[in-house]
């Protein structure tokens, strides 16, 4: 079990961990190529400020958002205008993007310069209390700053991605065998720095998932709405190509990835006739959570693959949102414990 003060200490367990481990990386690149670590440190530095500035832009532009002016979409307006005002937040502005899977993210640095995005397929495929609840997700991310922290601790693998790249260019300085084994060091430290602050960022955004799953389920007071839209928004996704750039470019950010619902779908249609409860040929929301449940509980990859995924699976989300709904209609989760039902 979980709580806020838990979500914090865990955070910035892992936060700390990757800016350790990439603090000693700097040092050790610095102390190869005979540059003192403060000027290492200073040039991160810069690299951090270069992506607060620009990290808005890019997912913007790689999510295909188009920001809605005032009063363009008045359902969407008024119902986000609603849960800001509960969760005591700034407006953020709305961004729309033309793209038939239902999905929605956030992305800026500060409440009051956060921009919400929905797909046009979130509006199209959900009930009015499904989107509520996934804008109350959404808000929960703001609410918790996740945007700020995801932004500036993606720049430690991004880095260390870069670095590895220079194994590939030791060929060059084969001529100067000093050189050249000082590229090969260099190289080895980015992908051993690189796999585990992958690692650390991804485990890190899907604890922030669970939160914000909590969250709305407090916000909206009904989390089985959210387990309802897990659920759809999992299942449409899976439709999509699995290698769609523009997902894959802000995976992070949204509620539902692509290929993490790839991946839960098809186990789930090689077992079909399984879960197919009533025989009708078609798996529905029911029959669906419970083969996700199945499934998820009887795979290896959920146990190991799940490490270096950015979402935690849909099954371990809904089953988290149910037994909050159940115990919020017991009057047993009071506002101060609203993430009790948070595993991770």
């Amino acid at each position: 079990m979980a709580s806020l003060s838990t979500l914090k200490i865990n955070s910035y367990f892992y936060i700390g961990l990757m800016f350790l481990i990439f603090g000693l990386f700097l040092v050790v690149v610095g102390f190869i190529i005979g540059i003192h670590p403060y000027f290492m440190i200073f040039l991160f530095a810069i690299v951090v400020v270069i992506q607060i500035l620009i990290s808005s832009s890019i997912v913007k532009w790689s999510t295909g958002t188009r920001i809605l002016s005032e009063g363009e979409n008045p359902y969407l307006e008024e119902m986000v205008k609603k849960l800001t005002i509960k969760a005591e937040i700034p407006m953020p502005k709305l961004g729309m993007v033309e793209d038939s899977t239902p999905n929605a993210f956030v992305y800026g640095l500060s409440a009051s310069g956060s921009t919400l995005s929905v797909h046009r397929g979130l509006l199209e495929k959900l009930n009015d209390s499904e989107i509520e609840a996934v804008i109350g997700h959404e808000i929960g991310h703001i609410k918790n700053r996740d945007c700020m922290y995801m932004t500036i601790l993606s720049v430690m693998p991004l880095i260390a991605y870069f670095g590895m790249r220079s194994l590939l260019y030791t060929r060059m300085s084969s001529r100067n065998n000093k050189g050249a084994g000082a590229i090969v060091l260099i190289g080895l430290a980015s992908l051993i720095v690189y796999f585990l602050t992958s690692l650390l960022i991804k485990k890190i955004s899907r604890i922030r998932e669970f939160y914000a799953d909590a969250y709305s389920g407090h916000i909206t007071n009904n989390p089985q709405a959210l387990a309802s839209a897990l659920t759809k928004i999992t299942y449409g996704l899976s439709l999509a190509p699995a290698d769609q750039k523009t997902k894959n470019a802000a995976r992070s950010f949204y509620i539902g990835d692509v290929q993490n619902a790839h991946k839960e779908m098809e186990r789930i249609i090689k077992n079909k006739n399984r879960y197919d409860l009533d025989g009708d040929g078609v798996i529905d929301e029911n029959e669906l959570e419970i083969a996700m449940s199945e499934e998820a509980n009887n795979s290896a990859w959920e146990k190991f693959g799940g490490l270096f995924a950015t979402h935690p699976p849909t099954f371990k989300r809904i089953l988290a949102l149910k037994e909050m709904d159940t115990d919020m209609r017991k009057g047993n989760i009071p506002s101060d414990n609203i993430y009790d039902k948070v595993e991770f």
